[in-house]
Parts: structure tokens; sequence; C-alpha cells
């Protein structure tokens, strides 16, 4: 079951946009001529679970008790049965498919709580994308350049991209930062 966290209880979310790809990839291989696949109904119940938080957040920033409960109670049904449909309808695994898609809905059975954390914890986005986008930079520098030749220039290269990040986070201008890097002046954010 589902309950409201605060931020100190939620230590771990899943990406649902992995999730979706995943679901995609089974209504894509649905055999011809069969209109309704349970990845398809998990996916929509997905998706209206974020729209749900998405207008409760704009109504109340700092929380999620504008969800509406009814709304959220029909979307969960939805998603737990599409994910029971799956797991019974994939129980046999005869093909390494099927115990692909059936290992699909156990993991959505068992990790739901982290899953659908972004349901209950305001700080929680549906996807972990932000998180991927920070360290894409070092892997296309490994991809461009074929190695970072030392650590030390290693360390350097990620501090960079990491103090420009948090500037840019801060709604402080790269530039801006870059320069009062470059004068001893780093920009530091405000402690909590």
């Amino acid at each position: 079951m589902i309950t409201a966290e605060t931020p100190a209880q939620s230590p771990h979310a899943l990406c649902n946009a992995h999730v979706l790809r995943e679901l995609q990839a089974v209504t894509d291989h649905n055999p011809p001529g069969q209109a309704w696949c349970w990845a398809q109904q998990t996916a929509d119940a997905l998706v209206d679970l974020k729209n749900l938080a998405d207008v409760a957040l704009a109504t109340n920033p700092a929380n999620l008790a504008a969800l509406d409960a009814d709304a959220l109670a029909e979307a969960l049904a939805r998603y737990r049965c599409g994910v029971h449909i799956g797991l019974a309808a994939t129980a046999a695994r005869a093909t390494k498919p099927q115990a692909e898609r059936n290992t699909l809905a156990r993991r959505l059975i068992k990790r739901e709580t982290d899953y659908l954390r972004f349901t209950t914890n305001p700080l929680v986005s549906l996807d972990n994308n932000a998180a991927e986008r920070e360290i894409r930079m070092i892997k296309l520098r490994q991809k461009v350049s074929g190695c970072l030749r030392t650590r030390t220039g290693a360390e350097q290269f990620c501090a960079i991209r990491s103090y420009l990040a948090t500037a840019g986070k801060h709604d402080i201008g790269l530039f801006q930062a870059l320069t009062v890097l470059a004068e001893r002046k780093p920009w530091m954010p405000a402690t909590a």
C-alpha cells in the first residue's frame, strides 16, 4: 500500500522512464490482431498517475495533498490490475521474451512503492533523467577523446562540471559562474 512519506523516509525511487520503455517494447511485440495488452494498460495508468501528481503539485508545490483521491485510487487499480494480468499471462515462461515480461511484471509488483514514490513525495520525479544528464558530459568526453588521460584531469573535469551544473540549477549563468571562479571568488550555494 502506498502511503505519504516525508523526504527523509524516501531513500530511493526507481526510474519510470525506463519502465515505460520496457512496457512499450512489450506492447510493440503484442501478437497481431490482439488489441488489448496488459503492458499498455499499465503504461497508461502510470502516465495518468504522473498527470495527477503534476496537477496536485501545480496547486501546491510543497505537497501532494491536492491529489484527487478517487482518480488516484482508480489509476492505481488499473496499474495493479494490468501488472497482475501480465504476471499471470507470462507465468508459463515458455520463451525468453515471456520470461523477461514475467520478470518485469514481478519487479513492478515487488518494487511498486519505489516506482510510484512520485505520488507520495513531492521531491521525487517520475524519472531520474536529470541525474543521467549530469553524467552524460563525462561519457561524451570519454567517447570523443577515447579516455581521460589522468585521474587528476578526470577529477578536475568532474569538479568543473559539478560546479557549473549546481550553479545552473540556482539560475546562475555559466559565464558568470566561470568568471567569479577565475577571480578566485567561486559562487557557492546558500547553506540551509
